[in-house]
């Protein structure tokens, strides 16, 4: 019998006894619910609490003190709300303060009846399965990661916008016929710089912009004369001065971010003091441009006891996004598999009447996600076991399919390493294909014996392998 066949047989023999509401067991007496406004927020609380039970604050600093002086007094001690854009985030923070336990939950989890739609309304009906127990909270990493989450994230903005400003540079630059990003890997580097700020001065002659050359630049000075000799107007130029200005501006404030985010990992608790020292990254390791200028490497080792850049794909940048966005505590989330639910990178489970009707992936917004998936473009052409993966995979199902798989793969290898504190060791794409090959034969030999043959590998062509 097939596997749906039996999901079908269970489904059809289990009776469910239909509940009236009333019968449900009453799990938090002591909750309310909150419906959140960009101006007001309407809270429900028990009707015997108060006559007046559902009530209506606003979202100035002091109402939100009073809206948790008024639960106090309800005898409230937990309490459920909508995370509505970034207006629950005083609401949460003050009632956390103020020791309430505060459920975050996902509008989407808790619809309520259509056309019965209203603040009043939703309020009530939050309150009524916070109750019941009937909603769970969405995760949130504790105040000192927020911290530097928040400092992280105002980063990626810097760095975002910084390259807005870089594409103006040179689109300022294509329509002077100025094809620098031809002979040049990046325009903001030693040598582009240099010859953006003597146009800017003035400069036109394309022989003296090209002495600037750095000597590690691969193309000649006749190459760089070639694609500096074009037609130089002043409008243009004004434009790539403002825009070399703004890239500058950007800079500058992404350093002092980075003296934000090195004194915030200065306050974290040292994990490494029973731990082996941190080995010197291998000369062949490129640093990211985007990197900062201190050992971020070294901090993220201290605060986490595990150097998770040993996996490969996995470099400073992204661990520290990871880090920022799931926080230090693997205990918060139950398992591996519970991890990679929560980051959308396992298959859905979307079953009816006993038959699978999709296996997709959740689509869900999380930056850790993110940095797991776009951590798979670099494997490419690597030469670890992860690397021969994502190749195979990529054969077999394209590239969509395989990003995920693979962004899955590194999910796990990360959890793996930040529950138990092991060193990694990859075993190379040798070690993978030939474990790959033995699981193919052991495949090939079962499915010959089912069919009453026998399976002769040639043991020449297996040592070759």
């Amino acid at each position: 019998m097939s596997k749906q066949q039996n999901q079908r047989k269970r489904a059809k023999g289990k009776k469910i006894p239909f509940k009236n509401i009333e019968e449900l067991e009453q799990i938090n007496l002591n909750a309310a619910g909150i419906d959140i406004g960009a101006s007001e927020h309407w809270v429900s609380v028990p009707a015997d609490r108060d006559e007046e039970h559902v009530r209506c604050f606003s979202c100035f600093t002091s109402d939100l003190h009073a809206l948790a002086d008024w639960l106090k007094k309800c005898g409230i001690t937990t309490v459920a709300m909508e995370s509505t854009g970034v207006y629950w985030i005083p609401v949460f923070q003050i009632l956390e303060t103020k020791g309430f336990e505060v459920k975050l939950v996902n509008a989407h989890f808790i619809k309520t009846v259509p056309g019965r739609k209203s603040d009043v309304l939703d309020c009530q009906w939050i309150q009524q399965l916070h109750t019941y127990g009937l909603l769970s909270g969405s995760f949130r990493p504790d105040d000192q990661v927020c911290v530097l989450r928040s400092y992280i994230r105002q980063r990626d903005n810097l760095i975002r916008s910084c390259s807005t400003h870089i594409q103006r540079m040179q689109k300022a630059l294509s329509e002077m016929n100025l094809h620098l990003h031809r002979v040049l890997s990046d325009i903001t580097g030693v040598t582009g710089l240099k010859i953006i700020q003597a146009i800017i001065a003035g400069e036109q002659d394309p022989k003296v912009l090209a002495t600037y050359r750095d000597r590690r630049v691969k193309s000649t000075e006749a190459d760089i004369k070639a694609a500096l000799t074009g037609d130089y107007r002043p409008e243009h130029v004004f434009i790539l001065s403002q825009e070399l200005y703004l890239y500058q501006t950007y800079q500058a404030q992404i350093e002092k971010c980075d003296l934000a985010i090195q004194k915030c990992f200065g306050d974290f608790e040292d994990k490494t003091l029973d731990k082996p020292t941190l080995e010197i990254t291998p000369k062949s390791k490129k640093k990211s441009r985007n990197a900062p200028n201190f050992d971020l490497r070294s901090h993220l080792y201290r605060i986490s006891g595990v150097d998770f850049t040993s996996i490969d794909g996995l470099d400073v940048l992204t661990v520290q996004t990871i880090l920022s966005e799931v926080g230090l505590d693997p205990k918060r989330f139950k398992s591996a598999k519970s991890f990679v639910s929560w980051l959308g990178l396992c298959p859905g489970s979307r079953i009816s009447g006993g038959k699978v009707l999709s296996s997709k992936t959740r689509k869900v917004v999380n930056r850790a996600a993110t940095a797991f998936r776009v951590a798979v473009l670099s494997l490419i052409r690597s030469q670890s076991a992860i690397g021969a993966f994502y190749r195979r995979k990529k054969a077999q199902l394209g590239a969509p399919k395989a990003i995920t798989a693979t962004a899955h793969k590194l999910a796990r290898l990360f959890y793996h390493l930040w529950s138990t504190g092991e060193l990694y060791q990859d075993p190379g794409a040798d070690c993978y294909e030939h474990k790959h090959k033995q699981r193919m034969i052991n495949n090939l030999k079962k499915a010959a014996q089912k069919l009453g043959c026998d399976l002769i590998v040639n043991p020449t062509a297996q040592e070759v392998s």
